[in-house]
């Protein structure tokens, strides 16, 4: 009985305080930081300390649970608001893709710049074996490889896979395979960032690899006359699909180093600091993909001038070196 009454007189002399804030709160959470008049903002903080103090006794004198789990629900909500971000879903989403996204990838250029010396290493070194042996061709891809685009076709059959008759493609053959490249190519990015935590060798492996699958191919076209064609077939998509390759890539790299190096911190301290600023620069990588899916499932397929093709990659690579490595004013608050 005595501790009822403990727990009602408790309550009777602070329960004004706490529906007061309650109500302030409820206000904030519905209308924004706007619908609070200057009282409400002066009165907040000290509401809020006085909440956090009730919770404190409420838990060591052991007073009805009700009353713990209200306390602590309301100094919860009233901490994400006194100490947490204004801004909304809205603007985090903006800042991210104006400011926070550009300054990892800045941050990460010896990352960048390793990612895509593997990549183009890979790359190079199927292009000139397969120039100087088409065998090499086959034990990349294998005696399975089923698509024309081998060394066997003739020029005329290459050529043909690389432009599209009016009419011969339809618009729901395009959506379908735009959709099956983006998940290709963002499995690709997923496991190139991922697999970063193991040193960063499965991370180089897949980039080689991929530039490997690339480069063999590239020289198929390459031995026929058809370089610059394919090039430009290529390119289209490519600026921005392998861009976002790399950069998912750099984002392993990092973690990776961090593994390796973790300095005075424990490796699994270290890889997760490097995780957050290694996170940043994977994650806008979705987007890029995104826009490479519809370059490569649409303008890739109608457009058939090799002038507009290699327009359109060199606009996209000048907007995406722009946007990530010009330097910019910080926002003034």
């Amino acid at each position: 009985m005595s501790d009822v009454l403990k727990s009602y007189r408790f309550r009777e002399e602070r329960e004004a305080d706490w529906r007061k804030l309650d109500l302030i709160l409820t206000r904030a959470e519905n209308s924004g930081v706007k619908g609070l008049s200057d009282d409400d903002m002066a009165a907040l903080p000290q509401l809020y300390r006085q909440a956090v103090s009730s919770l404190s006794v409420a838990r060591s004198i052991s007073l009805d649970q009700n009353v713990v789990n209200y306390l602590e629900g309301l100094c919860t909500r009233a901490y994400f608001f006194v100490y947490g971000a204004r801004s909304s879903i809205g603007e985090r989403i903006a800042q991210f893709f104006r400011e926070d996204w550009p300054a990892a990838v800045r941050s990460a250029v010896f990352s960048t710049v390793l990612a895509a010396l593997f990549l183009f290493g890979g790359w190079a070194l199927a292009f000139f074996l397969c120039l100087q042996d088409m065998d090499w061709f086959w034990t990349i891809h294998g005696h399975g490889f089923f698509d024309e685009r081998t060394p066997d076709a003739t020029y005329e059959t290459l050529r043909a896979t690389i432009y599209t008759e009016p009419g011969e493609v339809r618009d729901d053959q395009l959506t379908a395979f735009s959709s099956f490249l983006f998940n290709n190519n963002a499995q690709i990015a997923l496991f190139a960032f991922a697999l970063g935590f193991a040193f960063g060798i499965p991370t180089a492996w897949l980039l080689v690899y991929n530039g490997v699958m690339i480069g063999s191919l590239y020289a198929v076209f390459w031995d026929k006359g058809l370089g610059y064609e394919f090039t430009g077939w290529l390119m289209i998509h490519g600026v921005t699909e392998l861009f976002a390759i790399i950069l998912a890539g750099a984002g392993g790299f990092i973690i990776g180093g961090a593994v390796a190096f973790p300095g005075r911190l424990s490796r699994i301290a270290s890889a997760r600091v490097a995780g957050r600023r290694a996170a940043n620069v994977a994650m806008g990588c979705v987007v890029m993909l995104i826009i490479a899916a519809i370059l490569e499932g649409f303008g890739r397929q109608l457009i058939n001038s090799d002038t507009v093709r290699y327009s359109v990659a060199g606009v996209t690579l000048v907007l995406w070196l722009g946007y990530f490595y010009l330097p910019r004013k910080a926002r003034s608050e």
